[in-house]
């Protein structure tokens, strides 16, 4: 079964049997679970509903089966067309809509794609609300407006300039201080729609841009989920270029990696930890990111007195906690930056903008300010769940193997050890258990997940 209904949406691969799979019929269920939801939310109010897509193959596909579906449910549509994630996000917001439905499946390989539901707010729904809609796909006693009663597409207008304009108006966004060191940067875009906003951003604030997989025609030139082994054609390109630095982003560009100019890897878990070491050396604050992000961040909040909180998996949990705590900046340790100043979402296009201000201030190289920072080294696995695995089990027993040690399981089982920590998970987003670990040397946290690893197999007998 490939069809996944989480916190993070409603994800499935393209084709197959309805149920099982992401299918139309699975598509307008959703959808008008969610316009039910919605609206039930807003008193029964006419709703205005935003919808934009990355540029997967199915994108379109998607796209126009969501907009007749909300016009059916007699909602009207304000279509952003090709658009990025956070731009999505704040398109709910500019409008004063009621609601959006972004059309993609993020860092996941081509045949797959997802619904992301937004509130008014721009950010995604809560575990409460995306349980509710859940209920009414199931519910499937649908009664959709006669002729007089069905929505309308109030635009179909890009929101990608409009993006721009408001990230580059950021007050902690020097323009001019980017513009003076003129950086030559190359873009990986994994032919997405971040081949159509980030050039032009980058274009904006001076930069000479390289172009590489920056063609929107959803063919991923490789896995595009932002990892180091899948980042070695722009390492090459940087050095061949003579570039300053590289910067890689997944196909709905909500999160963002960075390449030093000797082609090494800045790391993503450190793009948050750099962005918000420039936003922090401007405002003290606290800070927040999930329990399977780097220590690195709690050092450098602490280093600027402010407090650093950690939450659950997941973009909206993180925002909640940012919320509740006041945070100045947060996000995820996979190069999500959540900057509250521009919207609470993950944002690529903000924390480029950010960082290559901090990068010119600076005036230093990208090796340079990496080694600023305190040196963590995260090995990230998975393991395939089978029938044979419980994993409520298997975490119930790794808390209390290890119950005189400091345990938070407020999302799996993060265990944080003196000089490193494991945290275990199940995926929102795919078949798997996530076993994420942090140390000092790389050879200690590839050590430290395998030792569970194994654990988990001996629990499992597998």
């Amino acid at each position: 079964m490939t069809l996944i209904k989480s916190i993070s949406g409603i994800r499935g691969t393209i084709g197959g049997r309805q149920g099982d799979n992401l299918t139309p019929i699975d598509i307008v269920k959703f959808t008008s679970a969610y316009v039910r939801f919605t609206s039930e939310k807003n008193g029964g109010k006419h709703l205005t509903i935003v919808v934009g897509r990355d540029a997967r193959i199915s994108g379109e596909l998607v796209g126009d089966i969501v907009e007749g579906t909300l016009l059916g449910c007699g909602a009207d549509v304000i279509n952003v067309g090709l658009c990025t994630t956070p731009g999505t996000e704040m398109a709910v917001i500019n409008n004063k809509a009621d609601g959006g439905i972004i059309i993609t499946a993020s860092h996941n390989p081509k045949q797959w794609n997802a619904l992301k539901l937004l509130n008014e707010h721009g950010e995604f729904l809560n575990d409460a609300e995306g349980k509710r809609v859940l209920a009414l796909a199931e519910q499937e006693d649908f009664e959709f407006p006669q002729i007089d009663g069905i929505g309308k597409v109030i635009s179909r207008q890009s929101f990608n300039d409009e993006h721009i304009k408001q990230v580059l108006a950021l007050p902690l966004v020097d323009v001019e201080a980017v513009r003076k060191r003129h950086f030559k940067v190359v873009v990986d875009a994994v032919n997405s729609v971040g081949g159509i906003v980030m050039p032009k951003l980058l274009r904006e604030l001076g930069c000479e841009v390289v172009e590489l997989n920056c063609e929107p025609t959803g063919n991923f030139a490789h896995n595009p989920e932002p990892l180091p082994e899948n980042l070695t054609e722009i390492s090459k390109v940087i050095v061949r270029e003579k570039a300053d630095l590289g910067i890689v982003v997944d196909p709905d560009v909500d999160r963002l990696a960075f390449v030093s100019e000797d082609g090494s890897m800045f790391v993503e878990e450190y793009t948050l930890v750099a962005v918000a070491d420039y936003v922090l050396s401007n405002k003290v604050g606290n800070t927040v990111s999930n329990l399977s992000s780097s220590r690195a961040l709690r050092d450098v909040t602490e280093r600027h007195g402010g407090k650093y909180f950690a939450s659950a998996v997941g973009e909206v949990n993180v925002v909640a906690k940012m919320k509740e705590v006041g945070a100045v900046i947060g996000g995820e340790g996979n190069g999500g930056v959540i900057y509250p100043e521009l919207h609470y979402g993950r944002d690529a296009l903000v924390g480029t903008a950010l960082f290559l201000t901090f990068l010119a201030k600076k005036n230093m190289t990208m090796t340079q300010l990496r080694a600023t920072y305190p040196a963590y080294y995260a090995s990230k696995n998975k393991i395939e769940l089978t029938p044979a695995i419980d994993v409520n089990k298997v975490l119930l027993e790794i808390k209390r193997r290890y119950a005189g040690e400091k345990v938070n399981d407020i999302d799996g089982v993060k265990i944080d050890f003196p000089e490193n920590w494991v945290h275990l998970r199940k995926s929102n987003t795919e078949p798997i258990i996530r076993v994420y670990t942090e140390a000092k040397t790389m050879a200690e946290a590839d050590a430290l997940a395998q030792r569970f690893i194994a654990e988990i197999k001996e629990i499992c007998n597998i």
